[in-house]
């Protein structure tokens, strides 16, 4: 009996954590997993001046767009919004062309290995920043409902790392961070009476396929490089793949090339040949593999089923297609195949706000939008072609362009905790849409603003007002409103956003496919009652804004009635204008054109008068909550 306890103490968790050597670091924020959203979170939060650690497993930074080798990015191509158009910028100097659309899947490819590059080299220059590699997330520590720490330990176990922290930003593929915290979450599909969805089916613990992506190399049309038959192999898995496989079900209308060059990549200076990005979705490298909850031995033994599921797809391309001149890329990822699995769904956070589809569908029937942090165009895209049978059909409805709002990335009950990457606070079929790499990108960026004005004002993550997250975003010429029209290189770009995301005035979206959008038509006329409505709408019916019907649209009425209002809403220069040569002369100066007191308004122009006279964001006379519900301090309300 004290041999068979010696031994279970000698094999137990307890005493391989006595052997480990411990390290402990103190700092401010903790990004834990350097995934497209974590790296982007650990990066703007040391921009801001803030003592800043991400602790990142793999050797890579930018998770899916690195090291899980999915290169070819979906949507925000008409976007440039904040450090996704930093990233494209980068791509563009380190390629010397302003277009990647070498593949025809996206406008933006390119190697993994060059995206680990950026993203490294912007973190090498942050001196706030500290990037540690190679450390598995093992647990979190609390003090009452607030995480105050986090543990980690190499790969061979035999180093322990804890950091303690005031902030802790959630960036894992799977949403294992606030798990261990204890916050709530969903994993699967959801109950149509609890998400408040048509679209939802029932609930189950269903999720996406996972892909384990490779980058394919074209070594010369006389090379060989057929790699060795693959444990399990069965050719009649990828029978579909093509038009030029043999098919006993429904063929795909497509060929081998098509299907190869769908994920073609751009060609570094002075390299001999071609690349491409192998994550084909019909009866490809798809893999439903449900890992979630299993723990990390579990899960890379579950892993390597879908490894093994990739290379018999090259091994099928290779001797079925006649592709064996294409094979594993020898100078990307592990000699190219992906260093992580290419997950597009885990957990999803119950955060303070839960963002459904009817949010995306018709955003102004709630006020969810004026809390906007981050914005996507991509349609809702769900890969379950390898689980057939057992998923319900699922509606995907046509949606416009949108934004993610700030309470979706804040737990319920667990304070000092932010979450970034996948697993934020959206149903099932939202995160369809919210998962895609651009988004992720910017919402990891929201989500450094957050962390980092959480500890220079020194309140809770759920104290931050989104105003203070949203005025920060906007330095860094990122979208809080998607509106296609209006780019970021425009002079008014950010009084048109400011006005935008109150919604005094609205966006007219618009669902276009793989690329939906959003209007402002700044140039077009205010139309008859909007600014009235508009203002009533976020100051409340009394905030002393009033115009008759017919007389709301000039310029001259338009700048009395904002006079009109309450002046604890006034800026400054608003005292200084009392004649219209005082308002000709702000005009100019304020960039506008054709000053003419009695013709119609522009949408532009109204942006730029309520930007320039009125305190949009800044009034501590008018909270507005996580919810973007507005409140009103003054009793004569």
């Amino acid at each position: 009996m004290k041999r068979l306890l010696l031994s279970f103490f000698l094999l137990s968790p307890f005493w391989l954590f006595a052997q480990r050597q411990v390290r402990t670091m103190e700092t401010e924020v903790l990004v834990i997993g350097g995934g497209v959203g974590g790296t982007a979170a650990a990066i703007q939060s040391a921009r801001l001046g803030v003592k800043t650690v991400l602790v990142e497993p793999t050797t890579m930074l930018g998770g899916m767009l690195t090291a899980a080798g999915v290169s070819c990015t979906d949507g925000n191509d008409q976007l440039p919004s904040g450090m996704w158009e930093e990233f494209r910028q980068a791509l563009y100097k380190h390629y010397k062309r302003n277009r990647l659309n070498t593949g025809w899947v996206s406008n933006t490819n390119f190697e993994p290995r060059v995206a680990d590059s950026i993203f490294k080299a912007w973190a090498a220059k942050e001196k706030n920043l500290t990037v540690i590699f190679g450390y598995e997330f093992e647990t979190v520590s609390k003090k009452g409902n607030k995480v105050i720490a986090s543990s980690f330990y190499n790969k061979d176990n035999t180093e322990a790392l804890k950091v303690n922290a005031t902030v802790i930003v959630d960036g894992t593929e799977l949403g294992d961070v606030f798990a261990k915290a204890g916050a709530a979450y969903d994993l699967g599909m959801d109950d149509p009476a609890i998400s408040g969805e048509k679209e939802a089916r029932q609930k189950n613990d269903i999720i996406q396929d996972l892909t384990w992506a490779v980058i394919l190399k074209d070594y010369g049309k006389d090379a060989d490089k057929t790699i060795a038959k693959p444990d399990g192999y069965d050719a009649k898995k990828y029978y579909c793949t093509c038009t030029d496989a043999p098919c006993e079900d429904k063929p795909w209308n497509g060929d081998k090339l098509k299907m190869l060059n769908y994920g073609k990549l751009p060609r570094s200076p002075g390299a001999k040949f071609d690349k491409y990005m192998l994550n084909w979705p019909p009866f490809g490298n798809d893999i439903y593999l449900n890992v979630v909850e299993d723990n990390y031995e579990e899960r890379n033994t579950k892993y390597e089923l879908a490894k093994q599921h990739t290379l018999g797809f090259i091994y099928f391309m290779q001797t079925e297609l006649g592709m064996k001149n294409i094979g594993l890329a020898d100078d990307e990822l592990d000699a190219g195949m992906a260093l992580i699995p290419y997950n597009r769904e885990g957990r999803r956070l119950k955060g303070l706000v839960r963002m459904n589809i009817n949010h995306i569908k018709n955003p102004y029937d709630a006020t969810l939008y004026r809390t906007g942090i981050s914005v996507g165009d991509y349609p809702v895209d769900h890969h379950h072609a390898r689980y057939p049978g057992k998923v319900p059909e699922i509606e995907f409805p046509p949606i416009p362009s949108f934004n993610v709002p700030m309470g979706a990335l804040i737990p319920e009950t667990i304070d000092g905790l932010i979450v970034c990457e996948k697993g934020i606070s959206v149903t099932n079929i939202v995160n369809g849409t919210t998962r895609l790499q651009p988004i992720v990108l910017l919402t990891g960026q929201a989500a450094g603003v957050l962390a980092a004005k959480t500890v220079q004002l020194k309140k809770k993550v759920s104290e931050v007002p989104v105003r203070i997250v949203q005025e920060e975003l906007l330095k860094t010429r990122t979208y809080l409103m998607p509106f296609v029209d209006v780019k970021p290189t425009d002079p008014h770009w950010e009084a048109i956003q400011k006005v935008g995301v109150t919604g005094i005035l609205k966006g007219t979206g618009k669902a276009e496919g793989w690329g939906n959008k959003m209007f402002f038509y700044p140039d077009s006329l205010v139309m008859d009652m909007e600014l009235i409505i508009g203002f009533g709408r976020y100051f409340g019916t009394r905030s002393g804004f009033r115009l008759p019907p017919g007389k709301e649209r000039t310029i001259l009425n338009c700048f009395s009635k904002i006079k009109g209002v309450r002046k604890f809403w006034w800026k400054e220069v608003l005292h200084t204008i009392s004649k219209v040569e005082d308002l000709k002369m702000h005009w100019e100066k304020w960039g506008l054109k054709d000053f003419n007191p009695e013709r119609f308004i522009t949408r532009r122009e109204l942006c730029v008068l309520l930007d320039n006279c009125i305190l949009l964001f800044g009034s501590k006379n008018l909270p507005m909550d996580i919810n973007g519900k507005m409140g009103f301090k003054y009793t004569e309300f």
